[in-house]
């Protein structure tokens, strides 16, 4: 079969495309034809060595896909072969043929679109996850995404806005904040004079919650700009930059800081995880969240999908097509 091959850390170019042995099912996994395959910025952290985990090489990246079932262990209940299925694979998805745990399955409906689902596992699995169980959003608080028109950050900003929120986006050109506007935020503005932006949009309150994916500057803005008894969300370093936080900040306005690692809480609490799901799948086929799958590479471009997201070009989901 084709895959994604990273041989050995380093650039998102140096990833091949190459032949690898087909997968083999144990007795609770199950081997998935892939249909649609999910490109996510921690995808090209993982390749160039950056990411927390550190996989022997030679690897094949990717975290997320739905395909079909084509094989399946014999302890494997409640799927069969044929079934349409959405899959947290955490590694190995850049490939023709995936092993994913069974326990890792949604099943998809007849006429969802397999590139929007995917959009649901990662990109807007890390965003409901960090409101709902790191930052406990209630409806009618004001919540403030950075990065807010990359996926993760227009996930944040549909479910927001579907938990009963008044959404803040950031975003760094005018077009982005229109698609942020398109996407239900209520407020859109730039990184310039953030601090003072978000004190004059929040009439001067602060932020109940904050959902940072950018860090550097705009993490230091939005460490200055919280509400008392605010949660301040730490997602991601899209900037490059990993802040330094002043806990005195912290102390005086009574707020908290929390990290938002989707990956390990899959794994750790992966009957959360699951009731999750389908809380977003609910919400997807009501259409209170419709991911934006804004670009379809071939399998072959996996870099050139990748870095497309890393240059910070992508405005919604990122897919790849075997």
């Amino acid at each position: 079969m084709k895959a994604i091959i990273c041989n050995e850390y380093g650039p998102i170019n140096g990833l091949v495309y190459g032949d690898m042995e087909e997968p083999k099912c144990g007795p609770n996994e199950v081997i998935l034809d892939a249909e649609a395959i999910g490109v996510n910025f921690p995808d090209g952290l993982l390749v160039q060595g950056l990411y927390q985990a550190k996989p022997p090489t030679p690897f094949v990246p990717g975290m997320e896909l739905v395909g079909t079932i084509s094989a399946m262990g014999e302890k494997v209940e409640g799927f069969k072969i044929g079934d349409r299925v959405a899959a947290l694979a955490l590694m190995g998805a850049f490939a023709e043929k995936v092993k994913v745990p069974a326990s890792n399955l949604m099943l998809v409906p007849p006429n969802a679109d397999g590139g929007e689902v995917t959009a649901l596992l990662c990109g807007y699995g890390t965003s409901h996850h960090g409101l709902k169980q790191r930052g406990q959003l209630k409806a009618g608080e004001t919540l403030v995404v950075t990065g807010a028109a990359g996926l993760t950050g227009l996930a944040a900003v549909q479910i927001g806005k579907a938990m009963g929120a008044k959404v803040i986006a950031v975003a760094s050109t005018p077009e982005k904040q229109k698609v942020c506007l398109d996407n239900g935020a209520d407020i859109a503005l730039g990184y310039d004079n953030l601090k003072d932006e978000l004190k004059k949009a929040t009439d001067g309150n602060g932020a109940d919650v904050v959902f940072d994916v950018v860090g550097g500057e705009a993490f230091d803005a939005c460490s200055r700009a919280m509400a008392w008894g605010g949660r301040l969300l730490v997602v991601g370093f899209a900037s490059g930059t990993i802040p330094q936080f002043a806990v005195n900040l912290a102390l005086v306005k009574g707020y908290a800081v929390a990290g938002v690692f989707w990956g390990s809480f899959t794994a750790r609490e992966p009957k959360v995880f699951a009731s999750n799901m389908q809380e977003l799948m609910g919400w997807y086929v009501s259409g209170k969240i419709k991911p934006v799958v804004e670009a379809v590479y071939p399998l072959e471009k996996a870099a050139e999908a990748l870095n497309f997201i890393h240059d910070r070009k992508a405005v919604g989901k990122v897919i790849l097509k075997p």
